[in-house]
């Protein structure tokens, strides 16, 4: 174990966005997991990818205090999927510790054809529609189709949400947030390819950011190609604090509040 793994950061973090539910963390799930309050890492969301995968973060909510979930159809997860499944979304974002209707939204860089793409856009409006109807922000993926996504998240002004990993221009980034929707980073930002992410973040106000490691994958530097997991979340913060001129601890803090407000939670203790 390196000093750095080894190291408890003195910040408290709000890591939006990790998979736990993966089956990377089947050996080791529940010693990951309790180990990350320690860690400084007070908050995690866990967001589902299919209907499976909601009900086992709804589980994993339900047995870590710090953890909470969101429920939705990720666009490469809607093979045999229909739009009468988003019953069954409704009905999990019911649970109280359901924060955000997630994780849903574009991906052209695995879903090829015309009609797969014409049916993942038909998902993301309906489970837009559906955030809106429920009032909770929505989660959103974006690969490869940013002028889709973003015209998507135009034609329903009563939603609101987050790009997590972002991959917007700069351009495109200040333009979503001035829709009021929220941007977030992963452990990609530490890349020694990172050029565009770094511009967005230099262009965005620190209060529409959230920092996020969408673990298991994303693992930053020094830590690259290992299994990510929420701890790593402070090389997010301190790239961030890096580009905007800050101390981590004031981005950690900031971004802490960001995604408190952003998921409607109180700053109690847990």
């Amino acid at each position: 174990m390196s000093l750095l793994e080894a190291e408890v950061m003195p910040m408290e973090l709000f890591d939006t966005h990790a998979h736990y539910y993966d089956d990377a963390f089947d050996a080791d799930r529940d010693a990951v997991l309790s180990a990350l309050p320690a860690k400084g890492v007070r908050r995690v969301v866990c967001p589902g990818c299919d209907l499976e995968s909601s009900r086992q973060s709804l589980a994993l909510a339900e047995q870590y205090p710090f953890l909470y979930f969101a429920a939705g159809l990720h666009p490469e997860n809607l093979e045999g999927a229909s739009l009468a499944d988003l019953d069954e979304v409704r009905g999990l974002a019911a649970h109280p510790k359901c924060v955000a209707v997630g994780e849903i939204g574009l991906d052209y860089y695995w879903v090829k054809t015309p009609e797969a793409r014409a049916n993942s856009r038909d998902f993301f409006d309906a489970q837009l529609s559906l955030a809106e109807e429920l009032n909770l922000p929505a989660i959103v993926h974006d690969r490869d189709a940013h002028k889709d996504t973003v015209d998507l998240v135009r034609a329903h002004p009563g939603a609101r949400g987050v790009f997590h990993c972002c991959a917007l221009s700069a351009e495109d980034a200040k333009a979503v947030v001035k829709l009021g929707w929220h941007v977030s980073f992963t452990g990609s930002v530490t890349f020694k390819n990172a050029r565009r992410a770094l511009e967005v973040i230099a262009a965005v106000p620190l209060e529409r950011i959230m920092l996020e490691t969408d673990s298991p994958y994303m693992a930053p530097e020094p830590f690259r190609g290992r299994r990510c997991d929420s701890s790593y979340v402070y090389r997010v913060a301190e790239t961030v604090a890096q580009v905007k001129g800050l101390t981590p601890e004031a981005v950690a803090e900031a971004t802490y509040q960001n995604g408190l407000r952003f998921f409607g939670l109180e700053d109690t203790p847990l």
